[in-house]
Protein backbone atom coordinates (compact mmCIF):
# COMPACT_ATOMS: atom_id res chain seq x y z
CA UNK A 1 0.00 0.00 0.00
CA UNK A 2 2.71 2.51 0.73
CA UNK A 3 4.74 1.55 -2.59
CA UNK A 4 1.11 2.38 -4.61
CA UNK A 5 1.11 5.56 -2.72
CA UNK A 6 4.64 6.55 -3.58
CA UNK A 7 3.86 5.76 -7.37
CA UNK A 8 0.62 8.10 -7.20
CA UNK A 9 2.75 10.44 -5.23
CA UNK A 10 5.40 10.79 -7.79
CA UNK A 11 3.07 10.32 -10.79
CA UNK A 12 0.95 13.25 -9.76
CA UNK A 13 3.92 15.31 -7.89
CA UNK A 14 1.32 15.54 -5.24
CA UNK A 15 3.16 16.56 -2.29
CA UNK A 16 0.52 15.87 0.31
CA UNK A 17 0.56 12.61 -0.81
CA UNK A 18 4.45 12.40 -0.09
CA UNK A 19 4.03 13.45 3.07
CA UNK A 20 0.98 11.16 4.02
CA UNK A 21 2.67 8.34 2.58
CA UNK A 22 6.37 9.26 4.58
CA UNK A 23 4.49 9.79 7.69
CA UNK A 24 3.01 5.97 7.65
CA UNK A 25 6.09 4.83 6.27
CA UNK A 26 8.02 6.06 9.13
CA UNK A 27 4.89 5.04 12.29
CA UNK A 28 5.95 1.38 10.76
CA UNK A 29 9.33 1.41 11.18
CA UNK A 30 8.88 2.65 14.64
CA UNK A 31 6.61 0.55 15.32
CA UNK A 32 8.73 -2.34 14.58
CA UNK A 33 11.23 -1.37 17.33
CA UNK A 34 8.74 -0.26 20.09
CA UNK A 35 7.06 -3.78 19.91
CA UNK A 36 10.67 -5.37 19.81
CA UNK A 37 11.56 -3.52 22.85
CA UNK A 38 7.95 -4.35 24.73
CA UNK A 39 8.98 -8.10 24.96
CA UNK A 40 12.93 -7.87 24.92
CA UNK A 41 14.73 -7.96 28.40
CA UNK A 42 11.54 -9.13 30.20
CA UNK A 43 12.65 -11.68 33.20
CA UNK A 44 10.27 -14.90 33.03
CA UNK A 45 9.84 -17.59 35.93
CA UNK A 46 7.54 -20.56 37.22
CA UNK A 47 5.35 -19.43 40.04
CA UNK A 48 2.41 -21.32 41.99
CA UNK A 49 0.49 -24.10 41.39
CA UNK A 50 -2.07 -24.94 43.38
CA UNK A 51 -2.84 -29.22 44.09
CA UNK A 52 -6.23 -29.80 42.08
CA UNK A 53 -8.06 -33.34 41.74
CA UNK A 54 -8.27 -35.55 38.88
CA UNK A 55 -10.99 -34.12 36.43
CA UNK A 56 -10.44 -30.76 37.12
CA UNK A 57 -8.23 -27.40 35.23
CA UNK A 58 -5.11 -27.27 37.23
CA UNK A 59 -4.07 -24.09 36.98
CA UNK A 60 -0.18 -22.44 36.09
CA UNK A 61 1.18 -19.10 37.18
CA UNK A 62 3.96 -17.42 34.93
CA UNK A 63 5.67 -14.45 36.90
CA UNK A 64 6.93 -11.38 34.24
CA UNK A 65 9.39 -9.51 35.75
CA UNK A 66 10.69 -5.78 34.09
CA UNK A 67 14.14 -4.83 35.75
CA UNK A 68 14.01 -2.01 33.45
CA UNK A 69 12.51 1.77 33.90
CA UNK A 70 9.97 1.45 31.19
CA UNK A 71 6.64 0.14 31.32
CA UNK A 72 5.72 -2.80 29.27
CA UNK A 73 1.87 -2.80 28.01
CA UNK A 74 -0.78 -5.83 26.88
CA UNK A 75 2.07 -8.89 27.26
CA UNK A 76 0.01 -11.80 26.25
CA UNK A 77 0.35 -15.47 27.00
CA UNK A 78 -0.99 -18.40 25.34
CA UNK A 79 -1.20 -21.75 25.85
CA UNK A 80 -2.49 -24.75 22.95
CA UNK A 81 -5.81 -23.03 21.67
CA UNK A 82 -6.93 -21.45 24.89
CA UNK A 83 -7.38 -17.98 24.86
CA UNK A 84 -4.68 -15.78 26.19
CA UNK A 85 -4.87 -13.27 29.10
CA UNK A 86 -2.88 -9.97 28.96
CA UNK A 87 -1.39 -7.99 31.59
CA UNK A 88 0.80 -4.26 32.14
CA UNK A 89 3.98 -4.76 33.68
CA UNK A 90 5.06 -1.12 35.54
CA UNK A 91 8.85 -0.48 35.39
CA UNK A 92 11.04 -2.24 38.45
CA UNK A 93 7.90 -4.66 39.54
CA UNK A 94 6.01 -7.82 38.26
CA UNK A 95 2.78 -9.21 36.83
CA UNK A 96 1.57 -12.62 36.72
CA UNK A 97 -0.13 -14.42 34.10
CA UNK A 98 -1.99 -17.65 34.24
CA UNK A 99 -2.92 -20.77 31.90
CA UNK A 100 -5.12 -24.00 32.79
CA UNK A 101 -4.61 -27.65 31.26
CA UNK A 102 -6.83 -30.22 32.15
CA UNK A 103 -5.62 -33.05 34.61
CA UNK A 104 -7.14 -35.96 33.61
CA UNK A 105 -5.21 -38.79 36.21
CA UNK A 106 -3.41 -38.39 39.75
CA UNK A 107 0.06 -37.31 40.03
CA UNK A 108 2.55 -34.94 39.10
CA UNK A 109 1.06 -32.55 36.04
CA UNK A 110 3.12 -31.21 33.70
CA UNK A 111 2.73 -28.21 32.15
CA UNK A 112 2.52 -27.54 28.11
CA UNK A 113 5.12 -24.82 26.42
CA UNK A 114 3.21 -21.60 26.24
CA UNK A 115 4.10 -18.46 24.04
CA UNK A 116 4.53 -14.89 25.15
CA UNK A 117 3.51 -12.09 22.70
CA UNK A 118 2.75 -8.43 22.10
CA UNK A 119 1.38 -6.40 19.54
CA UNK A 120 2.01 -2.66 21.11
CA UNK A 121 1.78 -0.01 20.30
CA UNK A 122 -0.36 -0.04 17.20
CA UNK A 123 -1.03 -3.74 16.15
CA UNK A 124 1.13 -3.80 13.05
CA UNK A 125 3.63 -6.45 13.97
CA UNK A 126 3.78 -9.03 16.26
CA UNK A 127 6.92 -9.96 18.38
CA UNK A 128 6.75 -13.51 20.29
CA UNK A 129 8.80 -16.15 21.88
CA UNK A 130 8.24 -19.58 22.71
CA UNK A 131 8.92 -20.88 26.38
CA UNK A 132 9.10 -24.14 28.33
CA UNK A 133 9.06 -23.87 32.07
CA UNK A 134 9.61 -26.91 34.18
CA UNK A 135 6.42 -26.52 35.71
CA UNK A 136 4.44 -29.11 37.82
CA UNK A 137 1.02 -29.12 39.37
CA UNK A 138 0.16 -31.97 42.15
CA UNK A 139 -2.69 -34.29 40.83
CA UNK A 140 -4.95 -35.36 44.11
CA UNK A 141 -6.81 -38.92 43.15
CA UNK A 142 -10.47 -38.18 41.95
CA UNK A 143 -12.86 -38.34 45.22
CA UNK A 144 -15.07 -41.30 45.05
CA UNK A 145 -18.82 -39.67 44.24
CA UNK A 146 -21.09 -41.76 46.38
CA UNK A 147 -21.02 -40.76 50.16
CA UNK A 148 -19.66 -43.69 51.80
CA UNK A 149 -19.48 -44.57 55.83
CA UNK A 150 -16.23 -44.00 57.50
CA UNK A 151 -14.58 -46.82 59.19
CA UNK A 152 -16.24 -47.92 62.73
CA UNK A 153 -13.51 -45.23 64.96
CA UNK A 154 -12.37 -46.01 68.28
CA UNK A 155 -10.71 -43.94 71.57
CA UNK A 156 -7.77 -42.32 71.63
CA UNK A 157 -6.69 -44.26 74.75
CA UNK A 158 -8.21 -47.70 74.27
CA UNK A 159 -11.76 -48.83 74.10
CA UNK A 160 -14.91 -47.40 76.00
CA UNK A 161 -15.50 -44.30 76.92
CA UNK A 162 -13.31 -41.85 78.81
CA UNK A 163 -13.09 -38.34 80.20
CA UNK A 164 -10.15 -36.38 78.97
CA UNK A 165 -10.02 -34.12 76.00
CA UNK A 166 -13.35 -34.13 73.68
CA UNK A 167 -15.46 -31.10 72.00
CA UNK A 168 -18.33 -30.50 74.21
CA UNK A 169 -17.76 -28.12 77.59
CA UNK A 170 -15.06 -25.56 77.07
CA UNK A 171 -12.23 -26.02 80.18
CA UNK A 172 -8.93 -23.79 78.94
CA UNK A 173 -6.43 -23.42 76.54
CA UNK A 174 -2.80 -25.16 75.57
CA UNK A 175 0.07 -24.02 72.98
CA UNK A 176 -1.15 -24.99 69.76
CA UNK A 177 0.88 -28.03 68.10
CA UNK A 178 1.17 -28.77 64.54
CA UNK A 179 -2.03 -30.44 63.52
CA UNK A 180 -4.34 -28.95 65.36
CA UNK A 181 -7.79 -27.84 63.64
CA UNK A 182 -7.71 -24.13 63.16
CA UNK A 183 -11.47 -24.08 63.91
CA UNK A 184 -10.45 -24.63 67.49
CA UNK A 185 -7.18 -21.71 67.60
CA UNK A 186 -8.29 -19.73 70.10
CA UNK A 187 -7.90 -15.90 67.79
CA UNK A 188 -8.97 -13.56 70.48
CA UNK A 189 -5.93 -14.45 71.88
CA UNK A 190 -3.80 -14.37 69.10
CA UNK A 191 -4.99 -11.06 68.16
CA UNK A 192 -4.09 -9.96 72.06
CA UNK A 193 -0.44 -11.54 70.93
CA UNK A 194 -0.25 -14.19 72.87
CA UNK A 195 0.72 -16.92 70.46
CA UNK A 196 -1.54 -19.42 68.74
CA UNK A 197 -3.45 -21.26 71.73
CA UNK A 198 -5.83 -24.02 70.86
CA UNK A 199 -9.14 -24.35 72.86
CA UNK A 200 -9.28 -27.50 75.20
CA UNK A 201 -12.46 -29.54 75.53
CA UNK A 202 -13.67 -31.50 78.69
CA UNK A 203 -16.08 -34.29 77.73
CA UNK A 204 -16.00 -37.73 75.69
CA UNK A 205 -12.55 -39.06 74.74
CA UNK A 206 -11.33 -37.51 71.15
CA UNK A 207 -12.39 -40.92 68.87
CA UNK A 208 -10.10 -41.33 65.84
CA UNK A 209 -10.26 -43.17 62.54
CA UNK A 210 -8.25 -45.13 61.09
CA UNK A 211 -8.47 -45.18 56.72
CA UNK A 212 -6.42 -48.35 55.94
CA UNK A 213 -5.55 -49.99 52.45
CA UNK A 214 -6.16 -53.16 53.28
CA UNK A 215 -9.89 -52.79 54.32
CA UNK A 216 -10.71 -52.33 50.61
CA UNK A 217 -11.75 -55.18 48.57
CA UNK A 218 -11.09 -54.99 44.51
CA UNK A 219 -7.71 -55.01 42.55
CA UNK A 220 -8.49 -51.89 41.02
CA UNK A 221 -5.68 -49.17 42.52
CA UNK A 222 -7.46 -46.22 41.60
CA UNK A 223 -10.68 -47.21 42.76
CA UNK A 224 -9.12 -47.80 46.07
CA UNK A 225 -7.40 -44.28 46.17
CA UNK A 226 -10.93 -43.04 45.05
CA UNK A 227 -12.50 -43.77 47.83
CA UNK A 228 -9.62 -43.65 50.12
CA UNK A 229 -9.31 -39.24 48.71
CA UNK A 230 -13.44 -39.37 49.64
CA UNK A 231 -12.53 -40.84 53.49
CA UNK A 232 -10.05 -38.45 53.68
CA UNK A 233 -12.17 -34.80 53.28
CA UNK A 234 -15.34 -36.71 55.01
CA UNK A 235 -13.02 -37.42 58.28
CA UNK A 236 -11.79 -33.28 57.66
CA UNK A 237 -15.25 -32.33 57.27
CA UNK A 238 -16.06 -33.85 60.52
CA UNK A 239 -13.68 -32.96 62.51
CA UNK A 240 -12.71 -36.40 62.74
CA UNK A 241 -9.53 -37.14 64.25
CA UNK A 242 -8.17 -40.01 61.26
CA UNK A 243 -5.22 -41.62 59.81
CA UNK A 244 -4.37 -43.20 56.68
CA UNK A 245 -2.53 -46.17 56.43
CA UNK A 246 -0.43 -47.43 52.51
CA UNK A 247 1.35 -50.13 51.62
CA UNK A 248 4.70 -48.55 52.68
CA UNK A 249 2.96 -45.15 54.14
CA UNK A 250 1.72 -44.77 57.51
CA UNK A 251 0.10 -41.20 58.68
CA UNK A 252 -0.61 -40.96 62.41
CA UNK A 253 -3.74 -39.74 63.39
CA UNK A 254 -4.29 -35.70 63.17
CA UNK A 255 -6.19 -32.72 62.39
CA UNK A 256 -6.50 -29.82 60.31
CA UNK A 257 -5.63 -28.25 57.07
CA UNK A 258 -2.01 -29.55 56.75
CA UNK A 259 -2.54 -33.47 57.88
CA UNK A 260 -5.52 -33.23 55.32
CA UNK A 261 -2.85 -32.01 52.70
CA UNK A 262 -0.04 -34.38 53.71
CA UNK A 263 -2.61 -37.74 53.27
CA UNK A 264 -4.06 -36.22 50.20
CA UNK A 265 -0.79 -35.64 48.89
CA UNK A 266 0.22 -39.58 50.13
CA UNK A 267 -2.59 -40.72 47.70
CA UNK A 268 -1.34 -38.46 45.01
CA UNK A 269 1.97 -40.10 44.78
CA UNK A 270 1.57 -43.45 45.50
CA UNK A 271 3.00 -45.97 43.46
CA UNK A 272 4.56 -43.14 41.47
Amino acid sequence: MLAVMLLGSINYANSMGFVLTFLLGSLAVVSILHTWRNLARLTVSAGKSTPVFAGQDARFEVCLNNPGGIARHAIGLRAGDASGEFADVPPHQAACLTFTRRAEKRGLLQAPSFTLFTTFPLGLFRAWTHLDLDMRCLVYPRPAPEALPLPLARAEAGSGRSHGEGQEDFSGLRTWHSGDSLRQVAWKAVAREQGMLTKQFAGEAQQEVWLDWDTLAGPDTEARLSRLTRWVLDADAATQRYGLRLPGCSLAPGMGDEHRRQCLEALARFGL
